[in-house]
C-alpha cells in the first residue's frame, strides 16, 4: 500500500514537472502541444479509493492551470475523464475491469490504444472549450483537439510502450 502511494506521488510531481518544464515549451508546427501529463489519470490504480482519485486528477490540473495560467480548464478536463474514467475502462476492458484484475502494462495493445484516444480526446476537447469558451471558434477547438491530441496520444503510447512489460 505504502509503495503505491509513494509511486503515485513520483507519478504525479514528475508529470506535473515534465509538463510545465518541457511539454510546454515544445509546440509543433508553432501551436500544438503534447499533454502527457495525464498518463496519471490513465495509470491511476483502480483499487484506490474514488474520491483520492478525483481530488488528486483536480490538484493535478489545478497545478498546471497554475503554471500556465489557464484559468482552470486543466483542472475541468482532468476532472471530467477522471469521473467518466470506469465507464470507460469496462467498455475498453469489459470483464477484466469488472473483475478488478485489469493491469494496463499487461493489457492487449489494441485495447490500451482504444483507451488512450478516448480519454485523450475527451480530455482535449474539454480542455480547448473551456480555454475559447465561445462556440464561433469551434473550428480553433477541434483544430487544437486533432492536433494535439495526435502529438498527445503518440507520446503517451510511446512513454507507456517504453515501461511495458513483455516486450
Amino acid at each position: 500500500m505504502n509503495n503505491t502511494i509513494t509511486l503515485n506521488i513520483v507519478r504525479f510531481l514528475s508529470l506535473a514537472l515534465m509538463q510545465v518544464v518541457i511539454f510546454n515549451k515544445i509546440l509543433l508546427f508553432g501551436y500544438i502541444n503534447p499533454y502527457p501529463y495525464i498518463i496519471f489519470i490513465l495509470l491511476y490504480p483502480i483499487q484506490n479509493q474514488p474520491w483520492i482519485f478525483l481530488i488528486s486528477s483536480f490538484m493535478l490540473g489545478l497545478t498546471l492551470d497554475m503554471f500556465g495560467n489557464s484559468g482552470g480548464s486543466h483542472a475541468a478536463a482532468c476532472l471530467l475523464i477522471s469521473y467518466l474514467r470506469p465507464f470507460i475502462l469496462e467498455n475498453c476492458f469489459g470483464l477484466n475491469y469488472i473483475h478488478q484484475n485489469l493491469k494496463l502494462n499487461n493489457a492487449p495493445f489494441k485495447q490500451l490504444v482504444i483507451y488512450v484516444v478516448l480519454m485523450c480526446f475527451i480530455h482535449h476537447i474539454t480542455l480547448f472549450s473551456f480555454e475559447v469558451f465561445e462556440l464561433r471558434y469551434i473550428n480553433f477547438v477541434l483544430s487544437q483537439t486533432l492536433g494535439a491530441g495526435i502529438f498527445s496520444i503518440a507520446t503517451i503510447l510511446l512513454s507507456l510502450s517504453l515501461f511495458r512489460k513483455g516486450n
